[in-house]
């Protein structure tokens, strides 16, 4: 994908006299086209660039939440613990209207877990990391079973029928060509890791293992959410993730004959759900406070690794978007307001809760913006809302051709959001950041999402985008037309991303 070279410019300051009183004065007036505001994006874009005022912030933000907290799974003191740092930074620096807003979420701990191979290979000790709500073993004593591998739910229904499910542990091993569609793949496969559990006890399965839903390993599971399902059976089964490795090892011992045996052991539980708070700041706007501007990211992440890419960087480009407005004393007409979600990786809790809050404000709403793909060397963004609304933001997009990311995608379905899709199912247009991200899925859900996968430059482009449409959107004449064509689509999307 193209990219640029950036070269040193000299930061936009808030004290450059006559530059704030010219950029101040070309802001107040009739704005009708974004082609109109080519100086006050070459300005955000150019605080961001190496040297500028705003360069290597969010990274650093971001880090220092990290570093500071680490995880931030639901229900835990961590998550807590990282809303409360959120709130008091953005206090600190001067951000209005701080404040969070109560949430229930959801309330799993993970606990001791342990899988040994006993045969063929002795005392293997096999990595694993259990899926999200899953029982564990019962009363925490391990269970010991032959293993069936299978590579897909078409297999799994027909060994069942035939009796050979029965007290063993299942393994899904699923083929998929991770190169061609990375999304598409865990969009296509997120079922095994979904569904599995339930499917599997409906045979007679003791406990359900699955291939991790990662594009690499290297030996690392990758966990995530599951969801026993009432319909199929009532049974409950524990489920977890096995790395890619041992997934095809245990295919080929299958497939040679081999006897495989394995004891497992998971003290996972579910407790009852918790509070805590979904996190919001505003930059005002000036003529229209009450209409506004939404970016966000979510603030929980899974309890390994330490959420950097999923999804700490979403949060950093939203709130360093809402820093370099405030730092370059740019007020759009309208408010930008940042919000960081909890509970996103356990059924968007949050985004629900704040759209029930905040649902009589649907017509005030222009435009909702989410980042949770990973922060990398931006393309562009994902858009839905329309053709009109389309129309609008590509000219928007236009504004950030010095920094190659003006794309805009509007048929990969990205825009929908977890987060934000109760909003797009109203008609509300969104947004989602396109990346360079062809490695998310080697890091996602695993103890690999650290600092180390962003890098502070693409975050800094990343967070351009974030505040060059944020700003111009915000700032415009007429608000961005509704989609409501687009409502139940995007539903139905959020839906779907929310089960895998």
């Amino acid at each position: 994908m193209t990219t640029t070279t950036t070269t040193r410019r000299r930061p936009w300051s808030c004290c450059a006299g006559v530059g704030v009183l010219i950029l101040l004065l070309a802001t107040a007036q009739a704005k009708p086209s974004p082609s109109d505001y080519t100086t006050e994006a070459r300005t955000i874009i150019d605080s961001l660039l190496p040297g500028g005022s705003c360069a290597g912030q969010a990274w650093d933000k971001l880090a220092a939440l990290t570093d500071t907290v680490g995880n931030r799974v639901c229900g835990s003191p961590n998550l807590n613990r990282a809303v409360s740092y959120v709130l008091d930074a953005w206090t600190k620096e001067g951000l209005e209207n701080v404040h969070g807003e109560e949430v229930m979420v959801p309330h799993w701990q993970r606990g001791h877990e342990e899988c040994i191979m006993l045969t063929p290979r002795l005392d293997y000790k096999m990595p694993i990391l259990g899926l999200g709500t899953s029982v564990g073993t019962p009363n925490g004593q391990p269970v010991e079973a032959e293993v069936i591998v299978v590579k897909d739910f078409d297999e799994l229904g027909a060994l069942g029928q035939a009796g050979k499910i029965a007290g063993k542990i299942v393994l899904v091993n699923y083929a998929c060509d991770w190169a061609a569609s990375p999304i598409g793949c865990y969009g296509a496969c997120g079922q095994y890791r979904g569904e599995g559990a339930s499917r599997a006890a409906a045979q007679g399965a003791v406990a359900y293992l699955v291939r991790s839903l990662a594009s690499s390993s290297i030996g690392s599971p990758h966990t995530g959410m599951q969801s026993y399902l009432p319909d199929v059976t009532p049974v409950r089964i524990p489920a977890a993730a096995v790395t890619i490795e041992d997934a095809d090892a245990l295919a080929r011992m299958q497939e040679r004959g081999q006897n495989i045996t394995l004891r497992l052991t998971m003290e996972c539980v579910n407790l009852p759900m918790e509070g805590s708070m979904n996190v919001i700041a505003e930059w005002k706007g000036t003529e229209k406070p009450e209409e506004v501007v939404i970016v966000s990211g979510h603030l929980d992440s899974w309890d390994v690794g330490v959420g950097a890419m999923d999804d700490g960087g979403g949060l950093a480009i939203s709130w360093q978007a809402l820093s370099v407005l405030r730092s370059l004393g740019m007020r759009a007409k309208r408010t930008v307001r940042v919000v960081g979600w909890v509970g996103e990786e356990f059924g968007g809790f949050g985004g629900k809760a704040y759209f029930e809050r905040h649902k009589e404000e649907e017509e005030r709403v222009v435009m909702v913006v989410e980042s949770d793909m990973g922060v990398f060397r931006p393309n562009g963004m994902s858009f839905s809302g329309g053709e009109k609304a389309g129309g609008v933001m590509k000219e928007v997009m236009s504004l950030l051709k010095p920094i190659n990311a003006s794309m805009l995608i509007t048929d990969d379905g990205r825009g929908y959001e977890t987060d934000t899709g109760p909003w797009e199912a109203v008609g509300v247009p969104g947004a989602s950041l396109s990346s360079q991200n062809e490695k998310y899925f080697d890091f996602h859900h695993s103890w690999g999402d650290q600092m180390g996968v962003l890098k502070k430059e693409d975050t800094d482009l990343a967070a351009a985008v974030f505040a060059v449409v944020a700003f111009v959107v915000a700032d415009l004449d007429e608000a961005l037309p509704r989609g409501r064509e687009g409502g139940r689509e995007g539903e139905v999307k959020s839906e779907m991303l929310r089960r895998v």
